[in-house]
């Protein structure tokens, strides 16, 4: 398939393009890279990745964090680190797009992300089923996306 923003291979869901340049199976599920372009005011909702660190390497675009109740900000050539267990989430705060790459160690998480595009589901309206089939990606979501109830995510 063909993106138009990542070319060859990437995917598209929920207006965020992933196209994965180093796969589990490459790094003998060492790790996987994952390069995203996420639209602005986009983001996740609140989850765990219970059994991998994430961190995300800032390329363009300017982005809001919150990890374990403490919020900063990341931009170009600025990286964040998310050890595995710990609630987190972000949003793109800049009028650009967002490119990030997303290193998770170990790797196996870059099917989650193909599984969610196939089935073309949404949030919050297939909340559901993304959490079954986050569970087997170890991947739990334990609130809104970042900016849906700022005061909760202030706390």
């Amino acid at each position: 398939m063909k993106d138009s923003v990542l070319g060859l291979e990437a995917i598209e869901w929920l207006g965020v393009h992933y196209k994965t340049i180093l796969t589990t199976d490459a790094t003998k599920g060492a790790m996987s890279i994952t390069d995203s372009v996420s639209p602005p005011n986009s983001g996740p909702p609140r989850h765990i990745h219970h059994d991998a660190d994430e961190t995300f390497v800032m390329l363009t675009g300017d982005s809001e964090f919150w990890l374990e109740g403490e919020r900063f900000s990341r931009g170009p050539g600025q990286t964040v680190f998310v050890p595995r267990g710990k609630e987190h989430t972000f949003r793109i705060v800049s009028d650009v797009p967002s490119r990030h790459l997303v290193i998770l160690t170990p790797g196996g998480f870059e099917g989650f992300f193909a599984e969610m595009a196939a089935g073309q589901l949404r949030i919050p309206e297939d909340m559901g089923q993304i959490a079954e089939i986050a569970a087997r990606y170890q991947l739990t979501f334990t609130g809104p996306p970042l900016g849906a109830d700022d005061q909760e995510q202030k706390q």
